[in-house]
């Protein structure tokens, strides 16, 4: 054989994709379909596949044009893309390569339920801390639901086989369509409003598609059963459908006939409550009547009963120790007393009392006396430092040293340090060490 007839799969494979991307009606698909297998990859890309009922598709949206998708998507969710077929030539598969992705029908339903289920979370609408209990024996049940229908069949029905001396009241309401959602809101209200006296409300409808239950995914529903004060156990649907109104409820209940069995006993089960109860309150009664009779036995034997008058001799005996105590307390503190009392008489200030005020005297002359030589001192010393300060101020006097013969020439009270700043005929000043004259300039050499 010729090796040249035989083609590497890679270049079969790339020849096969260029015919795809040749082909005008593949470079722009529209489809609709299911995402499957849906992964999302670290860097951004999406890998799926996009299924119908009888044909599947792989699917790669990278993440240039992920990012501009506003929705969340994953398994289960119908879409719309929008694309180009061409071959992946590792692998020699063909696939859509997507540019635009959207929820198709159903799938925009989806969304608003996961937001807003996401919403009310995060509100605290969930918590089972605002879940109130369904008390286990009502006595006045309300309906909120269609007039017609099986849910009201099976809801009456049941509550009348298990516990048929329970009261039911109907509060119809649309459970589909446009003006279902404030219909049932109303009627929550109505049923809550306190004339009814009811112990528990249960509200919910027959199965059927994610339309026809969406009146029971709407906020306002969802916001009225959270604010109810009656109990409320949620029976939309089919075990397999979930609404709002199921995760706001105080119980769900997986069918209009679950919802009834939840909410009333039946009359075996009232009969093994009442039992219960009996066989518990015997025990109880006689663990009492036991636990009674061993303590009138206790009483009955004591010490006290049997010798009454021992316990009054103890209680003498204890007072006598108390007035003993008592007295040998006081005596004591009057001999305290008396030793003071007998120190103060004896003391010498008593007796001599002249002599405590001339010691005061003389402390008082002693004390003159100091204070004298401590101000006369003070006086030196200030006195001494006057002179000081004279004789500095004396040293730096201008005037001083006239007294040695110097006098101080002045012109127009300006002194005159230089001859120059004379001339012939100027009326000078001249001060002596004592007084002072006025003199006319004859000659200025």
């Amino acid at each position: 054989m010729e090796g040249n007839k035989y083609l590497k799969i890679s270049d079969l494979n790339t020849y096969i994709k260029t015919m795809f991307d040749d082909n005008p009606y593949l470079k722009k698909v529209y489809l609709r379909g299911e995402i499957s297998n849906f992964k999302n990859h670290t860097r951004g890309h999406l890998y799926f596949t996009l299924k119908d009922d009888t044909s599947r598709i792989s699917a790669v949206m990278f993440y240039s044009s992920a990012v501009n998708i506003t929705f969340a998507p994953e398994d289960g969710m119908n879409v719309l893309v929008e694309g180009r077929i061409s071959c992946y030539p590792a692998q020699g598969t063909y696939q859509i390569y997507v540019d635009k992705m959207e929820p198709d029908g159903l799938g925009n339903l989806y969304i608003e339920f996961e937001k807003l289920k996401e919403k009310l979370a995060k509100e605290g609408l969930f918590n089972d801390a605002h879940k109130k209990p369904i008390p286990k024996i009502p006595k006045r049940i309300g309906i909120i639901t269609a007039p017609t229908g099986a849910a009201i069949r099976d809801i009456l029905s049941t509550i009348k086989r298990r516990f048929p001396i329970c009261e039911t009241i109907l509060f119809p309401a649309l459970v589909q369509g446009e003006y279902a959602a404030p219909d049932i809101v109303k009627q929550i209200k109505e049923a809550d409003n306190g004339n009814y006296n009811l112990d528990v409300l249960i509200i919910g409808r027959g199965g059927g598609s994610i339309e026809d239950l969406w009146a029971f995914n709407e906020e306002i529903v969802a916001r009225a059963i959270y604010e109810a004060r009656v109990p409320i156990i949620s029976a939309v649907g089919h075990e397999i459908d979930f609404t709002i109104a199921d995760f706001v409820a105080d119980m769900r209940a997986p069918t209009p006939t679950g919802a009834a069995e939840m909410a009333v006993p039946t009359i075996s089960e009232i009969n093994n409550m009442i039992n219960s109860y009996e066989i518990r309150l015997n025990e109880f009664m006689g663990n009492l009547l036991h636990k009674s009779k061993l303590r009138l036995d206790n009483i009955t034997s004591s010490y006290i009963l049997k010798n009454p008058l021992s316990l009054y001799e103890l209680k003498e005996q204890r007072l006598d120790n108390y007035i003993d105590t008592l007295n040998n307390y006081i005596t004591k503190k009057l001999d305290n007393y008396n030793l003071i009392i007998h120190n103060l008489k004896n003391s010498y200030v008593l007796k001599n009392p002249m002599n405590l005020f001339n010691l005061k005297q003389e402390k008082l002359i002693y004390n003159e006396k100091n204070l004298y030589n401590i101000i006369n001192n003070i006086i030196l010393k200030e006195k001494h430092n006057y002179q000081i300060l004279i004789n500095t101020l004396k040293l730096v006097n201008p005037l001083g040293i006239l007294e040695k013969g110097y006098s101080l020439v002045t012109k127009d009270d300006n002194l005159i340090k230089d001859s120059s700043l004379l001339k012939e005929k100027d009326i000078i000043n001249i001060k002596f060490h004592k007084g002072d004259i006025k003199a006319e300039v004859r000659e200025v050499k």
